[in-house]
């Protein structure tokens, strides 16, 4: 079966130090490249990861400290790699949760920008748990009828993955699929895009799994005490929280993500404080009756006695009278 492509399809996969995202580096790394004309592209790189292979990660993919020494470092590659993806889409298995992160640290520690606007990722193992619930060697016995050779060589496992996702493209191609919420489809299509919303159902916003897209599309934090909670509800509430992040120990990406909506708040915030405050000429400018008022007390205050004044208040006092009384107590109500 041929992958229907509108571009390019990287298949990708990543041996490392360790399974720490934030703080583990690459030793290995294989792109396989599925062009829209149905031919392959390739390439392979051992890069020194600046740090010691933990003897249980070298036990697992067979790559020691003495096998990288003299590999370039990966802010040496990174030019390289990222124009090897050029516009590609990504895929892999386990990818959207281990491959793709740790990627994106990199290229973020390199200094290279490596835009994720636009792509699809496909991760061939959210297919396969979604449909059998099994692992990689599983899956290829399982799909391909074979034994996987080589497992956890960087290369092995991609062309593993590729033959996997052609394999799941013909067996489920009439198979339907019921969600949680009782919703059925035909999800498994040879179309990059439908893998991509099926592979993709938690919708991440950091590929580390932080921070998540709810059903309204709104970035929601998915660890923790405020996990549900929208981002910007949690600025409201705490807005101490993005400094702890920030200083705690997450990927760089899931921060860089972090960062944006930070800012996106403060701009909401920064409008809304706009759009309480008053005209501004309604405050360099007083209303005539304002401008008015401080001039006619001003002339209360300070223009001379009526000459009369003076004469009248001088005349005596005369007797207290009923008819004084009256007149004051229609005055007063009394």
């Amino acid at each position: 079966m041929k992958l229907q492509l509108k571009r390019p399809l990287a298949f990708f996969d990543i041996e490392s130090t360790g399974v720490n995202v934030g703080a583990d580096r690459i030793v290995e790394l294989a792109v396989l490249k599925a062009m829209p004309d149905g031919t392959e592209q390739l390439k392979s790189w051992r890069i020194n990861p600046g740090m010691p292979i933990p003897l249980q990660s070298s036990l697992i993919h067979g790559i020691y400290d003495e096998h990288i020494a003299d590999e370039p470092r990966f802010e040496t590659l990174a030019t390289e790699i990222a124009g090897f993806f050029a516009d590609s889409d990504l895929a892999g298995y386990n990818s959207n949760k281990f491959d793709i992160p740790l990627l994106l640290e990199e290229f973020l520690r390199a200094g290279v920008d490596f835009d994720m606007t636009d792509r699809k990722f496909v991760d061939v193992q959210n297919i396969f748990h979604q449909m059998e619930q099994r692992t990689l060697r599983a899956a290829y016995k399982f799909y391909c009828n074979s034994d996987l050779i080589n497992a956890h060589s960087a290369e092995a496992d991609i062309r593993a993955t590729y033959e996997v996702l052609l394999a799941q493209l013909e067996k489920y191609a009439e198979t339907e699929y019921e969600d949680k919420q009782g919703n059925r489809s035909f999800p498994v299509k040879n179309d990059v895009e439908a893998l991509h919303v099926f592979t993709n159902l938690q919708k991440p916003v950091d590929f580390a799994g932080r921070m998540v897209y709810n059903e309204n599309n709104e970035i929601t934090f998915n660890f923790g005490k405020h996990k549900g909670k929208t981002t910007d509800a949690v600025f409201d509430i705490e807005p101490s929280y993005y400094a702890w992040m920030k200083q705690g120990d997450f990927p760089l990406y899931t921060k860089k993500k972090l960062d944006e909506c930070w800012a996106a708040w403060n701009a909401k915030k920064q409008e809304q404080r706009l759009a309480r405050q008053p005209d501004a000429d309604s405050n360099q400018q007083p209303r005539p009756q304002q401008q008015q008022r401080p001039q006619q007390q001003q002339q209360k205050t300070y223009r001379k006695p009526h000459p009369g004044y003076q004469q009248q208040k001088a005349k005596p006092d005369g007797p207290v009278t009923d008819d004084m009384l009256e007149q004051l107590k229609l005055k007063f109500g009394k």
